[in-house]
């Protein structure tokens, strides 16, 4: 072998970098994704394709293949996310109503479905209809009376057990990471955090069809966020693995994932717009142009895919959705305002009572999980079942609670008193004075609103899928209707006061209660949350009123800045600080005076850094110190006398580096040198073939100076999403600097234990 052989042989020695081992990852659980480095692996697989396009047609053809596989992804996520979502809202329909009925001539009818199917319906008891029967009606064929009562209340709570019992057995068994929302672990491995057990729980799609359980088992739950993002999630690396271009990228599947989240959340709320800045704003950590427009295209595809499905029976992608026809006012915004107040405080309340009880279940429910949520379940349905806003699902609730009273509304929200001499049309019904059913709907309503806020505080975070948007939307609603009850029959009582004087005539239909419903939901979800822009899209999207934009945004900002004044902190990160997720969220801010040299390894007593020199060291040297630690690289320096940088070299490089040098080219063993120059080292005659590694040496390591200041380091960590950073002075290696570094540091500085901080 010639120098110039060796040289060459080198040369090729990098083609076989790219080829996947079996017992070796590019990343381990936990570890964090060098974004600066992907974008460049992605960059130069982008070149190298384009290159060898030009070589010939099979290469042009592969090029192409390449270029549309990240679309064809897409494609699938959300045809596989909107399919899904239509078969969950079907299947929690029938779910729900099998707690209180079955339908005669087919089982798998929910309610609605088996009463549209019926040629016995009347328009008057359209709720009614001889295929559906009550349990009490098909098992002792009474409808009415205290025994019948009994029995359904009895059968209602035991399939509300059921269902709770055989979701937290399937979690604990086969999916211990579907607990909870999953959005905390979604934004932690957004956050470029990998931890390959979450993911593979995402692997088994028909394993998540027992999450839609928790939402038939009357706890405050909803799918959403819990169901349609770890569809989403399932649908991204299931596909995206074979995908030509995540084999190459770890930075696609992220990207794709991104994309995913918009999906989940398009079919949820009906909103692609507002799932796409769900996804930016609440999600995502590293959100380029091209993810930007790949989570459009993914919720486009998902959304259409819902609409086709049809899931609703009413041409919507929401249960809820409804449209207003009469325009808000300004003096309205006063109680919008106070809507948005309610929020702010409700979402205070609810992160500080409920992080309080999940570190009180870590210590001692956490060993009786199945328990607690028999036991939660149990008294949810006794104490749910006599009133009927909390009797019925939550997404029913809020449809409810939105709507619009016309005049073929047969809710007692809607039982007004009515003028018999009324020749308006049919939607444009004034204002009129409240019957009986509307002040027993107000008692009702406030006795819900307060179980709801209990039981949500002490369900969420169980041992079972949860979702939360949802419950905080049920309470904002619950809320905002009692609210515009009091604002309507205000205005209609004392039209003549001042503020109603101008807008607010007799006869008129001045104020929608349901309207502030759906401001109080806004508010209430973002207090709990803190989203604010990707909120008010959401809700004008899901309910079609481009015009209430401005009350949705008021409530939602001084929800925002009400909750912020007792506390930063969203649910979800929240629960990121008390699951020790490592996460560096780009909200907070860094302000104390340290530098860089005082968050660097080695300290002092600390062993010296672990680096590589650039022609001293053999190839068994090098894998003795891969062997002997447990690093993600080293850096590479002239000498250890010297320390001065020459790059980086990173762990899982050099190793496949070395398996395939040993595997592939002659001469390579134990004592050979390895060198990261362009020119080998000069050598005595009878020495081993030398091992070049110059192409898998980063020449240009992101470096700071000692006294660097660390708000500096933490922006940059957050903002090119690096890795790690090395520490010199004058050119000479002082210490490394790690993204795990900066959250102990950052966890040391706000007085928190920088080891509760979970790094495998």
């Amino acid at each position: 072998w010639s120098r110039a052989g060796a040289m060459s042989g080198s040369g090729n020695l990098m083609d076989f970098l790219d080829e996947p081992f079996p017992d070796v990852g590019t990343y381990e659980d936990f570890h964090t994704i060098d974004w600066l480095r992907e974008k460049s692996r992605d960059t130069d697989r982008h070149r190298k394709i384009t290159s060898r396009s030009k070589e010939s047609v099979w290469e042009f053809i592969k090029g192409l293949l390449d270029a549309w596989s990240g679309w064809v992804v897409m494609l699938l996520i959300g045809l596989l996310a909107g399919t899904l979502a239509g078969v969950i809202d079907l299947a929690v329909d029938w779910m729900t109503d099998l707690k209180e009925g079955i339908c005669l001539s087919a089982f798998w009818y929910s309610h609605e479905q088996c009463c549209w199917t019926s040629s016995e319906t009347t328009f008057e008891d359209r709720d009614k209809c001889p295929l559906w029967q009550k349990w009490s009606e098909l098992l002792v064929n009474r409808s009415e009376g205290a025994s019948a009562y009994i029995l359904n209340y009895l059968l209602y709570v035991l399939w509300a057990l059921l269902f709770a019992f055989l979701a937290v057995s399937l979690v604990r068994v086969f999916a211990p990471y579907a607990c909870g929302s999953g959005i905390p672990e979604l934004e932690t491995f957004l956050n470029a955090n990998l931890e390959n057990t979450f993911l593979s729980f995402f692997f088994f799609p028909p394993s998540h069809f027992f999450l839609l359980l928790p939402s038939s088992s009357l706890l405050p739950f909803s799918s959403i966020s819990s169901l349609l993002l770890s569809f989403s999630s399932v649908s991204v690396f299931f596909l995206s693995s074979y995908s030509s271009s995540s084999s190459t990228s770890s930075s696609f599947s992220f990207s794709v994932l991104s994309a995913a989240a918009a999906a989940g959340v398009s079919v949820a709320f009906g909103a692609p717009i507002g799932g796409v800045l769900f996804s930016l704003e609440e999600v995502s950590y590293y959100f380029p142009l091209k993810t930007l427009w790949r989570s459009f295209f993914a919720a486009l595809v998902a959304a259409f895919t819902l609409r086709s499905i049809n899931p609703f029976g009413n041409s919507r992608l929401v249960l809820f959705y409804v449209e207003y026809h009469t325009p808000w006012y300004m003096a309205e915004l006063f109680p919008f305002i106070l809507l948005g107040v309610f929020g702010g405080l409700w979402g205070t309340l609810f992160i500080r009572c409920n992080i309080a009880w999940c570190r009180r279940r870590t210590t001692r429910l956490g060993k009786y999980p199945v328990l607690e949520v028999i036991v939660v379940t149990a008294i949810t349905a006794i104490v749910a079942y006599p009133n009927p806003y909390t009797r019925q699902s939550t997404s029913e609730l809020i449809s409810e609670l939105f709507n619009d009273c016309g005049a073929l509304e047969s809710s007692q929200l809607c039982d007004y008193i009515n003028d018999p001499n009324m020749t308006r049309p049919v939607d444009d019904i004034p204002d009129r004075p409240a019957g009986r059913g509307v002040y027993t709907a107000i008692w009702q309503l406030a006795l819900a609103l307060v179980f709801k806020i209990v039981i949500t505080i002490f369900t969420f975070g169980m041992k079972i899928p949860s979702g939360l948007f949802i419950p905080s939307m049920a309470v904002g609603a619950m809320a905002g209707r009692m609210v515009g009850i009091g604002v309507e029959q205000l205005a209609y009582h004392h039209h003549d006061w001042i503020i109603f004087r101008n807008w607010c005539r007799p006869g008129a239909d001045c104020v929608t209660p349901g309207l502030y419903a759906m401001v109080g939901a806004a508010a209430c979800l973002g207090g709990v949350t803190r989203m604010t822009v990707s909120l008010v899209v959401i809700m004008f999207e899901l309910t079609g009123g481009l015009e209430y934009i401005v009350p949705l945004m008021a409530a939602a900002v001084t929800s925002k800045w009400v909750a912020d004044a007792f506390g930063k902190e969203g649910i979800y990160e929240a629960h990121i600080h008390l699951n020790g997720y490592p996460f560096l969220d780009v909200k907070d801010e860094f302000t104390h005076r340290t530098l860089a040299t005082d968050v660097m390894r080695p300290r002092r007593g600390e062993p010296p850094l672990s680096v590589l020199t650039q022609d001293s060291m053999t190839v068994e040297d090098v894998e003795t110190l891969i062997k002997e630690t447990d690093y993600n690289g080293f850096p590479v320096v002239v000498s250890r006398d010297s320390e001065r940088l020459i790059g980086f070299a990173q762990r899982r490089e050099l190793i496949l580096a070395i398996k395939n040098a040993r595997q592939r080219q002659e001469g390579i063993v134990s004592n050979s040198i390895m060198y990261f120059t362009e020119d080998p080292p000069e050598l005595p005659a009878n020495s081993p073939q030398p091992l070049k590694l110059r192409r898998v040496l980063n020449l240009s390591p992101f470096t700071v100076t000692d006294h660097t200041p660390m708000e500096t380091v933490v922006d940059i960590f957050r903002k090119l999403g690096l890795r790690q950073c090395l520490v010199t002075r004058s050119g000479r290696l002082l210490g490394i600097i790690t993204k795990k570094d900066v959250l102990r540091h950052m966890a040391q500085m706000a007085n928190q234990d920088p080891e509760s901080i979970m790094f495998n």
